[in-house]
């Protein structure tokens, strides 16, 4: 058997637990060890990790690359300890085709007044808003990675013109491709829907602001399912004070789980969700990963990282 490959989380032991059984099924040929277990760590020169603490990859002379099993790893990038190997990060069709369902779900929720109708409920009020259609209601997509464009996908065969933006304007049939600072605002303005899947890095760091909103049709519906840092919250509370926000749909929070005192959890026109928009698979997501192993343990090569510079 090769030498072992360590599985470094985050998580709960129970949590951490099911990705060793999930990652153990995917590789039965392979050790899988965690911290917790005797190994010798000169030898590891795989590791595979979701969300490690600081340090954990540190003291690993033969580390040759990280495997993340989340698609963002921003916070993996700032772990100062970090070796300079490459960094690998989740690209699952799964995890894409999951996201795209809630990027729509919301989208449709926000379209066809679901919210409105739940206060009304609330209120035992009857009354009947006018439906507007799809084709009149431009939906931007921020980030048009594989998350984007799946999204992109989903919600053009919806009928919702989309624009998407990007650091290098990808398109897809039907879609409208935008990229650097004057694409950001013409994707943005006018558009019904906001919705962001950007990674987080020091440009995109604080990008839904009071800019951001302004460009925006009146009451827009804003979805943010990339990272809490995207957002600058003061600047949301009051667009939607003002109306210039209709309703906000949040998935990602600078602190999570989201404290009891924070406003979001009482803002009438706020739907607050518990990072949910598209858990990982770890069936899914293991195989992936398997199969990432069973190349280097084949041929040698260690995969191609992500770019540190920009993070993604």
């Amino acid at each position: 058997m090769p030498e072992p490959v360590l599985l470094a989380t985050s998580q709960s032991p129970a949590e951490e637990a099911i990705w060793r059984d999930a990652l153990a099924r995917a590789m039965p040929d392979e050790r899988i060890v965690t911290a917790a277990d005797p190994f010798d760590r000169s030898t590891v020169a795989i590791a595979i990790v979701a969300n490690p603490v600081p340090g954990a990859l540190a003291g690993l002379p033969a580390l040759a690359w990280v495997h993340s099993l989340w698609a963002g790893v921003e916070r993996l990038l700032q772990d100062a300890t970090l070796p300079p190997v490459p960094v690998v990060r989740l690209v699952d069709p799964t995890l894409a085709r999951t996201m795209a369902e809630t990027v729509a779900a919301c989208v449709l929720a926000l379209h066809r007044d679901l919210p409105l109708y739940a206060a009304q409920q609330r209120r035992r009020a009857w009354r009947q808003h006018p439906a507007r259609a799809a084709g009149a209601c431009p939906v931007a997509i921020l980030g048009m990675g594989e998350m984007g464009r799946a999204s992109a996908e989903l919600l053009l065969g919806l009928g919702f013109p989309v624009r998407g933006w990007s650091r290098s304007g990808t398109a897809i049939p039907g879609l409208i491709a935008h990229s650097g600072r004057d694409g950001l605002g013409t994707a943005l303005d006018g558009a019904a829907y906001l919705v962001n899947l950007l990674p987080l890095t020091a440009e995109t760091r604080g990008i839904l602001d009071r800019a951001c909103f302004a460009r925006l049709a009146p009451g827009a519906g804003v979805i943010n399912f990339g990272r809490g840092a995207h957002l600058v919250e003061a600047d949301l509370w009051l667009a939607l004070d003002d109306g210039r926000v209709g309703h906000a749909v949040l998935d990602v929070f600078a602190q999570e789980p989201l404290p009891r005192d924070h406003p979001a959890w009482d803002h009438p026109n706020v739907t607050v969700l518990p990072h949910v928009a598209a858990p990982t698979d770890e069936a899914s997501a293991a195989a992936i990963v398997a199969g990432a192993v069973a190349a280097f343990r084949s041929t040698g090569r260690v995969p191609a990282g992500v770019d540190r510079a920009r993070g993604y």
